[in-house]
Parts: structure tokens; sequence; C-alpha cells
């Protein structure tokens, strides 16, 4: 069985900061780690790997320093990794992204399970899962809380619902994304860490993964961000003057007024 995980290197949510005047996210000197949805996708790659004895890789796409996500992963206990890089791929959106993804993973070959987090930490958008599976031609199972058995051809898993959950059972392969609640994701000890310092991990660009360049990149792009900025948070500080009950009433007829309140 081979299993494949797609992380993503974000930037550290704990570090970002907004420039008062611009009101836009400052990221020079932040640090980028793995996203902590992708943790909890390597983690049941590695827990196929011990109960099934399957082949575990990663994939992520992006700079020359995302090569750090991609030891952590192996560190982990991910068996093989390969960084997604070549200036062509800068500004891909999710379906961008998802073409890169899919050329790896068809480049790998044989692959019976793809595994991401249901999200990003940075985009949120959920969109990068059922891109890839469209791309593939392959089931999608989204965010799923269980993986309760893969074996035999097929996948069985239960997927999160708002007021419950459901049983589903497809054919492999599959995309699967999992949810933060799937697991509780180990840490790499100081001898797998060493030991993923020294493995080999190829790189590979658009031409390996035979894409032209009008497929990746903003050109490849259905989306175009234009700009990034942090709302404007603020309080209207109403002030009620007179007494307890004249400032009761006032303050009843404004959240009356603002729809917070019905009488």
């Amino acid at each position: 069985m081979r299993v494949v995980v797609c992380i993503k290197q974000v930037f550290d949510p704990a570090e970002l900061k907004v420039d008062p005047s611009t009101r836009l996210l400052v990221t020079d000197g932040v640090s980028r780690k793995i996203s902590d949805f992708d943790k909890n996708a390597i983690e049941e790659a590695v827990k196929l790997k011990e109960k099934q004895k399957a082949e575990t890789f990663v994939i992520t796409m992006g700079p020359a320093d995302a090569m750090r996500a991609l030891r952590e992963a192996l560190a982990m206990g991910i068996d093989n990794a390969y960084l997604l890089s070549d200036p062509a791929f800068e500004n891909s959106d999710t379906l961008a992204t998802a073409r890169v993804l899919a050329a790896a993973i068809r480049k790998i070959g044989n692959v019976d399970l793809v595994l991401l987090a249901e999200a990003s930490m940075d985009g949120y958008s959920g969109m990068v899962g059922p891109r890839l599976a469209a791309l593939l031609n392959l089931p999608q199972l989204t965010y799923v809380r269980n993986i309760v058995s893969v074996g035999d051809g097929k996948i069985v898993v239960e997927r999160d619902l708002e007021e419950g959950y459901e049983v589903v059972e497809a054919k492999l392969p599959a995309v699967v994304t999992v949810t933060k609640e799937i697991n509780e994701p180990r840490f790499a000890t100081l001898p797998k860490i060493m030991a993923a310092s020294k493995k080999k991990v190829d790189t590979w660009g658009a031409a390996e993964l035979g894409l032209k360049s009008e497929e990746v990149g903003l050109a490849g792009s259905a989306i175009q961000v234009m700009k990034a900025e942090a709302p404007v948070m603020g309080r209207k500080n109403v002030i009620f003057q007179g007494e307890l009950p004249q400032q009761v009433e006032e303050l009843v007829k404004v959240l009356v007024k603002e729809g917070l309140l019905k009488v």
C-alpha cells in the first residue's frame, strides 16, 4: 500500500502582525512551519505504515525553505519526501496548486491513498483536496474524523457533520481530507530528527512534472488575490446618561435598533 500526504508550509500565525497604517499583514522575519492541521494527516499516514506496512510519501509545493517542513514530516515517520519548487509555481491558487500536486502523485505512481488536512491554516479554503480528487478522477472523502478500515480495495471512514457523523465507504485509490479531531500528532524524537536530516529529498519543478507554464502560477489560476488586509475593529462607545431606569430604556432601544434584541 502506498500513501501520499500533501502538506503546506505556512507563516506562524502567532508571529504575524498588522501594519496599523495599511492594515496589511507584516510577514518580514516571520518564521514558517507545517500547517498544524497537516500534522494530523501525517500522523494518519504513519499509523497506516505501522499497522499495514504502508509505504509513505510526503509532498509540498513551495520555496526552497519548505524543505524544513519535509524534514519534520520525515522525522515523524514518513518514508519519502519530495519538494515541488519552481518560480513558475508562484502565485498559484488552489486549482493551480492541485495541478502541481496531481502531477507529482502521478509521477510517484501506484498510489492507493492521498491524505490532506481539511484546510490549511492560512487560506482555509478547503478546496485543494476536492480539486485534487477531481483532477485525479478519484473518490473524495472530506472532513474525515476517523478512518475505520483500509483494505481489500476499499476504505471506510466516519465523516464529520454539523450535528453528527456518517459512515462512508469508497473504493481505493481515494483522496481523504482529515479533521483535527482524528488524532493527536506525535512529536519527533531527536534520533529521528537526526536521521531525517540525512535522508535524500528530491526537488521537482514544472519540467520534471510535465507541466506547462500556462497550467501553473498566476496563468493557471482561476482566482487572483488582489490584497489581504486585517479588518478594522472598533467599538461604538455609546454612553447612556441619566437615572438608571432611563439608561436601561435607552439601551433597549439601541439594541432593538441594531437588531440585537427583539421585543
